[in-house]
């Protein structure tokens, strides 16, 4: 029985937790340092929060290659911390080099940390790239680390 009891407290702090707020800010601008090789490499981003938990991020790339890039990200609770959060995503870019264009779909996993009483917020993730155009290339070695301005 007492088992059980256990079982059930700590169901109950676990649904609990997800119910709280997975961010605590809804508008951000910052810079994106990262690796040379993905199109959307060294960027100005600037994440928006739809709600709670889902956000779009928009990326213009000033590294090796001009790119333009979109993401929509879901943000989860890292234990009942609101100010850490884990998240994941999809989304695609476009980029010019040389006369070249490359565009495809793009991927997304990472932490995200806002302080809670400074108008600041630092992200580390993993963003891999599927050239679809000129030609098929996918590029692994996306990471980065990413810190923003909270505007609201």
């Amino acid at each position: 029985m007492r088992n059980i009891t256990r079982y059930l407290i700590f169901i109950f702090i676990t649904v609990l937790s997800n119910h709280l707020h997975a961010q605590d800010y809804k508008t951000a601008i910052g810079i994106r340092l990262s690796s040379g090789s993905p199109t959307l490499s060294n960027s100005v981003s600037v994440k928006y929060f739809l709600n709670d938990r889902d956000a779009v991020e928009g990326l213009v790339s000033y590294g090796t290659r001009f790119g333009i890039g979109g993401l929509f990200e879901r943000h989860q609770l890292i234990g009942a911390t609101p100010a850490l959060t884990w998240f994941y995503g999809a989304g695609g870019y476009v980029g010019f080099q040389s006369g070249n264009t490359y565009l495809g779909p793009t991927g997304i996993t990472g932490l995200d940390y806002k302080f809670q009483n400074a108008p600041i917020n630092l992200s580390l993730d993993w963003k891999p790239e599927l050239d679809i155009i000129p030609r098929i290339n996918f590029v692994a070695d996306a990471f980065a680390f990413t810190a923003r301005f909270v505007l609201k």
